[in-house]
């Protein structure tokens, strides 16, 4: 069971904040939403993953990886980024 991928996505305003503070574009969130892997998170949300090749430097550190995480609710008509979570690997 997953969520209805075909729906218009928005984005809060705290995930914007987010996606800016941890180095995530909005093509990469809209990708890992659209193609990632989905999993169900608290109070009925999903959180989807996807991995980026990245290698370059974040924060004065190498990595290679950067994985895209973005937390959404499904409302009727939409889906709603609520957070977007971002690791390096």
């Amino acid at each position: 069971m997953s969520f209805d991928r075909t729906k218009p996505i928005v984005f809060s305003n705290h995930a914007y904040d987010k996606m800016i503070d941890r180095g995530a574009s909005q093509h990469e969130v809209i990708d890992a939403i659209l193609k990632g892997s989905v999993e169900p998170a608290r109070k009925g949300r999903w959180l989807c993953r996807k991995n980026f090749p990245f290698n370059s430097y974040w924060r004065g550190k190498f990595y290679s990886v950067k994985q895209v995480s973005p937390l959404i609710a499904e409302e009727s008509d939409r889906l709603v980024v609520v957070t977007v979570f971002v690791f390096y690997f």
